[in-house]
């Protein structure tokens, strides 16, 4: 299509002036790893908040076009701001003045119509060779948790997540909401309904790409390790998790979102490490130390899944929609200025993995729910490569952040930094950082300084 072109011949012209910028930062020492070397390994959760102008005024003319009545011509500029040209997300056809879509949300497609007078959608989920009452209540109860969407089955008892919407009343920014939820809901259950109840099959075969059995014995060892690794923290007892339990859930929550960030298991190991989130914070009258232990019971069941079943859930997918909302930087600021004072005591009493489960839990809080400002997002990126150097040398990243004793690289960390800053000036001209502001001695000081080099940071933009 005519703009899908005007996206691409912009998009690459993007390209080429960030390949000179790279150039240049090269030359001037200031480079990292060339892309074309880097492993292809996906971290974090899929954001769709980071589109560029050209989309946004993409979704912007979608909203005036409605407004003036040209409804179908509205929807095709909308599918232009849904397009991501680097995934291939989306796919759009019009015949007879009817648009026909279908994209991608993880492992589960969405189709659906647009004419003048209708839009519909909607993802099959699985196949029920069987009308079991279990997940017939499960998606009765989750009916009433959805705002614009509904659980279905069709007259072949597949089962259905559905959207649809006079045109009329299905603005941009409705089918916005609609059909993020219809997606997002889809991908998600159709892993935890296939997980739980066997008469289940899936409907289609599932699309997604693959990753290498060697990358899978690395996440695999790395999750294994680090699980057992917290779990003998706590079985030490020094200090006492029953008289500071508090200490302890930083160290269980910063696990649970670093292995989300850095392995990204899909379906019910996803689902597990959301439930170990939820089982702190849920408000109950549980003690912390009975949370604590409800957080450990649900990290175990990841240690005694069968490793066949937990390679499965390591793959690669295309998404359209992000879960996480895109947030300002005063509430990374105020994040920060909340948790960080908390790693002092332990600080103070060298419990040093302790103290250090802090800054981590604030880089994996803020990656898990929020997608900050793209230098932020990078900078929390970077805090995971230098903590977590040898996982990430075992992916095959040229990582230089700690040297074989495992104490951290001062120039290399200070390139690095550098590096993001240049990258995103552009966008926002007043960032810039003290290199002496970092302290290198210990991890735990240089997490405490790091966080306090983000919190400092500038993030206006001129006009």
């Amino acid at each position: 299509m005519k703009n899908f072109n005007r996206q691409l011949e912009h998009d690459l012209l993007l390209s080429r002036l960030a390949f000179l910028m790279n150039f240049l930062f090269q030359l001037l020492g200031i480079g990292d790893q060339p892309k074309s070397q880097l492993p292809d390994t996906a971290f974090g959760r899929f954001s769709d908040a980071y589109k560029s102008e050209q989309q946004q005024a993409y979704f912007d003319e979608s909203l005036q076009l409605f407004e003036e009545g040209k409804h179908l011509e509205a929807y095709r500029t909308f599918f232009e701001f849904l397009y991501n040209y680097k995934r291939d997300n989306l796919q759009l056809r019009e015949e007879n003045d009817t648009l026909y879509f279908q994209f991608w949300q993880g492992s589960q497609r969405i189709s659906g119509i647009a004419d003048a007078q209708k839009v519909s959608a909607e993802s099959r989920i699985a196949k029920a060779r069987d009308l079991n009452v279990g997940f017939l209540r499960r998606l009765m109860e989750a009916n009433f948790q959805l705002k614009f969407c509904r659980y279905a089955l069709d007259s072949q008892n597949n089962i259905c997540i559905r959207f649809d919407t006079y045109t009329t009343d299905g603005s941009p920014q409705k089918l916005l909401y609609a059909l993020r939820e219809l997606a997002i809901q889809a991908d998600k259950q159709d892993d935890l309904l296939l997980e739980e109840f066997k008469m289940l099959e899936p409907f289609e075969e599932r699309q997604f790409a693959p990753i290498s059995d060697q990358e899978k014995q690395i996440k695999y060892d790395y999750l294994h390790s680090q699980i057992q690794q917290a779990f003998a923290l706590i079985d030490k007892a020094q200090p006492d998790p029953n008289r500071y339990p508090g200490a302890y859930a930083y160290m269980l929550l910063a696990l649970a979102f670093k292995i989300d960030y850095l392995v990204r298991p899909e379906g019910y190991s996803m689902d597990v490490l959301e439930k170990a989130y939820s089982a702190y914070f849920e408000k109950n009258n549980h003690t912390p130390q009975i949370k604590i232990n409800l957080v450990r019971r649900e990290l175990q069941k990841l240690l005694d899944r069968p490793q066949e079943a937990l390679n499965n859930e390591f793959y690669r997918t295309i998404s359209t929609f992000g879960a996480n909302p895109a947030i300002g930087h005063e509430s990374v600021v105020n994040l920060i200025n909340s948790e960080l004072p908390n790693m002092d005591w332990p600080l103070q009493q060298k419990h040093l993995e302790l103290a250090f489960a802090v800054p981590q839990y604030i880089a994996g809080f803020a990656l898990f729910h929020y997608a900050p400002p793209k230098p932020v997002r990078e900078l929390l990126h970077l805090f995971f490569e230098v903590s977590e150097a040898p996982f990430f040398r075992s992916l095959g990243f040229a990582n230089e952040y700690q040297v074989s004793t495992g104490q951290l690289n001062k120039t290399a960390i200070q390139k690095a930094v550098k590096q993001v800053l240049h990258r995103n000036k552009s966008h926002y001209p007043y960032l810039k950082y003290t290199p002496e502001s970092l302290n290198y001695e210990s991890m735990p000081l240089f997490g405490k300084t790091f966080f306090q080099m983000i919190r400092d940071l500038d993030l206006g933009r001129n006009g």
